[in-house]
């Protein structure tokens, strides 16, 4: 049975800051029945004491692959419903809230990227024979960075998509200017998102670390219409960390910093490229700086 979609200032400030002009295009995750879409809650790692929300794909049995979202700032899952209900049966997804966004605790912002790796590593545990493959969206990037690194044998890849690294785009800049502005009046996801990314810089140190220790194929997908977070400072800083393995760089064609919900079927097709083609071969394929230590 299809439940009523609540509504609340809260929703139209997120989605109007997220998407302008279409604060109600995007259902939620009640709009589907549960073996569609449905909302789950977790007790964040390392004994927190936070509890922590999701919307996921559910399963009668485990899929090969399951895509684990970390979404961007402000943080919240509902807006990928859509996009998980449009998901194949042999894939799953979830997309968490993370700390001090939607429905996750604490009711104060967690500004430590390296504290809400450590909070979100949970979501790592799937079935066994299943696989994760990690995607980081615009600011979860740097945190699933630290994820991927942090929880060696856990993931297959990792994707950057849309990632945001400390520099903004033109409508970013505008956003975050405004609402700096009336940072006592917003609603405290809009607050805790300004705090996030104008404090980010310093901690990119953490991410860069993370990403020169990776063994799994990493993927940056990115929009090349992107006014939120720019490609070129994603392509900058990944490019100015020495990998262990060549980062494969895709830019979407007319595509923006809200891809699974401006072109969900080209993300879709882009996150399939980022499947490995057999997880042996994987697990066998040489790091590049050991490849050419052998060579």
């Amino acid at each position: 049975m299809i439940r009523r979609r609540p509504t609340s200032l809260m929703s139209v400030g997120l989605a109007s800051l997220q998407h302008p002009g279409r604060p109600d295009r995007k259902p939620l995750s009640l709009f589907y029945p549960e073996e569609e879409v449905r909302r789950v809650t977790f007790d964040a790692g390392f004994d927190l004491g936070w509890t922590l929300t999701a919307v996921e794909t559910p399963r009668k049995k485990p899929a090969p692959y399951k895509f684990v979202v970390i979404a961007g700032s402000p943080s919240w899952s509902e807006y990928w419903a859509e996009f998980l209900s449009k998901l194949p049966q042999d894939r799953e997804m979830i997309v968490v809230d993370r700390p001090g966004f939607g429905m996750s605790g604490p009711k104060t912002p967690v500004h430590d990227i390296r504290l809400q790796a450590a909070a979100l590593a949970p979501l790592l545990k799937v079935p066994f024979g299943q696989k994760v493959i990690l995607v980081g969206h615009s600011y979860g990037a740097a945190i699933a960075t630290l994820m991927a690194a942090n929880n060696p044998g856990k993931v297959a890849s990792l994707v950057l998509l849309s990632g945001y690294f400390s520099e903004f785009g033109s409508t970013s800049k505008f956003l975050v200017g405004l609402g700096s502005k009336v940072m006592h009046v917003i609603p405290r996801d809009l607050r805790h998102a300004i705090i996030e990314v104008t404090g980010q810089k310093p901690q990119l140190a953490h991410m860069k670390d993370a990403l020169s220790r990776l063994r799994v194929p990493v993927h940056v997908i990115h929009g090349d219409k992107d006014d939120y977070a720019p490609f070129q400072a994603a392509e900058k800083l990944v490019k100015a960390v020495r990998t262990r393995r060549p980062v494969r760089f895709e830019t979407v064609e007319g595509g923006d910093h809200f891809l699974h919900d401006g072109q969900p079927d080209k993300l879709m097709a882009a996150l399939e490229r980022c499947v490995p083609r057999g997880w042996m071969q994987s697990l066998f394929t040489k790091p590049k700086d050991e490849a050419a230590n052998a060579a």
